[in-house]
């Protein structure tokens, strides 16, 4: 008896495998062996007959299929539960026949060596690495705070809030004007503007226009949102009617007059312009217009007569010069231009004369200047550019004069590469004696810096600047002899 007691205890006790220890030097491929050892052990314990057999559950699956095994552990938790349940349905009532427990049939065979009864149906790894397949694995339950993003119990307030976070929600629960302008103030308070104008947005959608003017009266945050939505998105009627409302008329003029901008045809719109004439502007707004109508109305007429001179080639300048692109509809700046190069000698009575232009439209003499010389510059016409810059006082005396200054008129001569000669004598008209210095060395106007060093009398300058010049040259002979010359005092 001691014998087989002890004998017990040591089978028991007894183990094939080793403790870990920190001194073990076996390494992990003898692990896996122990493990592979341990596995085929347990392959002969279990009944390789059953391997043959299809094992079927309870509710007509396939034991080991995935729905099976998704089933067993759905189960799994409430298995205990049941059982009791079973129990006491057997003592109680003899109306209920005991009930089948689902005993699964699912044999360790199958476990270890991973075969599956069905060729139909993938294996559980396969099902996982297949990133296409339908997921079967159950759902799990989400949070309740969750549930709250499908709810319609928003309070406007919290519908704000959930707005502003970037959450779809819906607006059609609030139905009565009172949850409507509630919502609204409660955008306006939340200081966004996009959360604003979505629900500017279904109030339109919503609610009669005059209902939605007088309650946006006296909200002027949402009233100012509406409006430039209404720009933005060119919803004019709506527009005009809300400013009609409003009684601001010469918001609503300067919303009409915007229409213009979508007329293509160029009768249409001076017959609409002409329209507009008569509309609440201000003062200014109100010669503005005028003068984009007389600006139009002119402009039909020079292009109606330089397209007659183009194609019959009866003009020298139409036909060294071509017309790039038409001038209707250009502003007054580029017809200025236009008439500059196209039209600079007409006469003042006709309505292509740059004079005409400048005396109907109050061009002022800097802009005139301005675009005048860029017109003749780049025609090289560089006589017009002299008496365009040339005045006469009262006593017949004649002066150059630029009311842009004379800096900007070299910079605009050499940009139409003006020669040399033409050059120097704007540039010695320069006030500025460091300007002066400045262009003239940057354009190689010699004579110009020379005089000017002669002036300041610095003759260590002009030693320096005969350096720069060609020797043997007009400009080093003029240097020398200056020099040289003992009845110049110099500075230095």
């Amino acid at each position: 008896m001691s014998r087989a007691r002890a004998d017990e205890e040591e089978y028991w006790h007894s183990s094939k495998f080793r403790a870990f220890t920190f001194d073990d030097e076996d390494d992990e491929l003898s692990q896996l062996k122990e493990s592979k050892r341990a596995v085929n052990s347990l392959r002969d314990i279990v009944d390789d007959d059953d391997d043959d057999l299809e094992k079927v559950s309870w509710s007509g699956e396939p034991v080991g299929s995935i729905s099976w095994s998704i089933k067993e552990t759905a189960s799994s938790s409430s298995s205990s539960s049941l059982e009791g349940r079973d129990t006491s349905l057997q003592k109680g009532s003899s109306s209920y026949a005991a009930l089948p427990k689902q005993v699964s049939s699912y044999s360790l065979s199958n476990l270890f060596k991973g075969r599956n009864r069905l060729p139909s149906l993938p294996s559980l790894s396969d099902a996982f690495s297949d990133t296409g397949a339908k997921n079967y694995a159950p759902e799990l339950r989400r949070p309740k705070a969750e549930y709250k993003d499908y709810s319609n119990d928003w309070s406007p307030r919290d519908t704000v809030r959930r707005m502003q976070r970037g959450k779809v929600c819906s607006l059609e629960r609030f139905r009565s004007l009172q949850d409507k302008l509630v919502l609204l103030d409660e955008a306006v308070a939340g200081h966004d503007g996009n959360v604003i104008t979505a629900v500017l947005i279904f109030l339109k959608r919503t609610l009669r226009r005059e209902v939605l003017f007088r309650e946006l009266e006296v909200r002027q945050v949402a009233l100012c949102h509406l409006i430039h939505f209404l720009k933005e998105t060119g919803e004019q009627k709506l527009l005009l009617d809300l400013l009609r409302f409003l009684d601001r008329t010469e918001e609503v003029a300067l919303s009409q007059y915007r229409e213009h901008l979508n007329i293509q045809d160029v009768e249409k719109k001076r017959e609409f312009l002409k329209g507009c004439i008569g509309l609440p502007f201000s003062a200014e707004d109100i010669s503005h217009i005028q003068d984009h109508y007389t600006l139009l109305e002119r402009q039909i007429i020079i292009e109606a007569n330089d397209r007659h001179l183009e194609m019959a080639g009866q003009s020298e300048i139409f036909r060294k010069y071509p017309r790039k692109a038409s001038i209707l509809n250009m502003p007054l700046v580029t017809t200025l231009f236009y008439s500059c190069f196209y039209h600079y000698t007409e006469a003042e009575g006709t309505f292509s004369s740059p004079t005409n232009l400048k005396k109907t439209f109050k061009i002022p003499d800097k802009q005139y200047v301005l675009t005048a010389l860029a017109a003749r510059a780049k025609l090289r016409a560089w006589e017009d550019v002299d008496a365009l810059l040339t005045t006469k006082n009262w006593l017949g005396y004649t002066k150059k004069k630029a009311p842009i200054g004379f800096h900007r008129v070299v910079e605009i001569l050499q940009r139409n590469n003006a020669p040399v000669q033409v050059l120097q004598e704007y540039v010695r008209l320069v006030d500025d004696v460091e300007t002066r210095l400045n262009l003239a060395t940057k354009y190689k106007c010699h004579d110009v810096v020379i005089d000017t060093y002669r002036d300041l009398k610095d003759r260590i300058q002009l030693m320096a600047y005969k350096c720069k010049v060609e020797r043997g040259s007009a400009e080093e002979e003029k240097i020398n002899s200056l020099l040289s010359n003992m009845q110049i005092r110099w500075k230095n």
